[in-house]
């Protein structure tokens, strides 16, 4: 199982902190209930992969939440900006042996547990596999070995992240597999079918 590697970023559920961008229109109570709904929905999706799972909190490791304790390891996220947070966790997978490392985060209500699969199953035929959201940026990355370097100098938040992954990945003369582009809720416009819960 620990060969497949399926690591989740998520933030802790606060009031205030969490969807900041969404929370200037819809209220940040109302934001907050929105975040709580995507990580159920990230928590239950992901239980279906068949991978060793972790979740990775921002501030301390939660208990009593979403996230199972018997399904998914919990970890606490490094320092530094998303990219290094997210590199240090890979590299303690392929530190733990893992072959294959899929990162998402908890914003993508449109993604299911088949498209995280289909990730795996495209590490085997090509070195990265990628995710792209609507805003330029991705939903999903994935990788079968670390290499810091797909995450360096990076703006992140950006319409250009995408972009810049997929140019610095050419650079290395790698491989990388595109997935369906989903939308990432960060503001009221990409709510869908999360409209429901307000």
């Amino acid at each position: 199982m620990g060969e497949k590697q399926l690591l989740l970023f998520v933030k802790n559920t606060e009031l205030g902190k969490v969807k900041t961008r969404l929370a200037k229109t819809i209220g940040a109570e109302k934001a907050l209930y929105i975040y709580k709904a995507l990580l159920h929905h990230t928590s239950t999706i992901s239980a279906k992969v068949s991978a060793l799972r972790k979740v990775y909190y921002t501030n301390f490791i939660a208990s009593n939440d979403e996230f199972e304790s018997s399904k998914f390891e919990k970890r606490l996220q490094a320092s530094g900006d998303l990219g290094d947070k997210m590199y240090a966790g890979i590299k303690e997978s392929f530190g733990e042996r893992a072959e294959k490392v899929v990162v998402i985060g908890s914003d993508c209500y449109e993604i299911n547990e088949s498209i995280i699969e289909k990730a795996f199953e495209s590490l085997s035929n090509f070195d990265y596999v990628l995710g792209p959201a609507k805003d330029g940026g991705y939903y999903l990355i994935g990788m079968k070995e670390r290499n810091k370097a797909v995450f360096e100098n990076m703006v992140w938040s950006t319409e250009n992240v995408l972009l810049d992954t997929i140019l610095c990945i050419k650079e290395q003369n790698k491989t990388y597999f595109l997935l369906p582009t989903l939308t990432d809720v960060d503001e009221e416009k990409d709510l869908g079918e999360l409209r429901n819960f307000l």
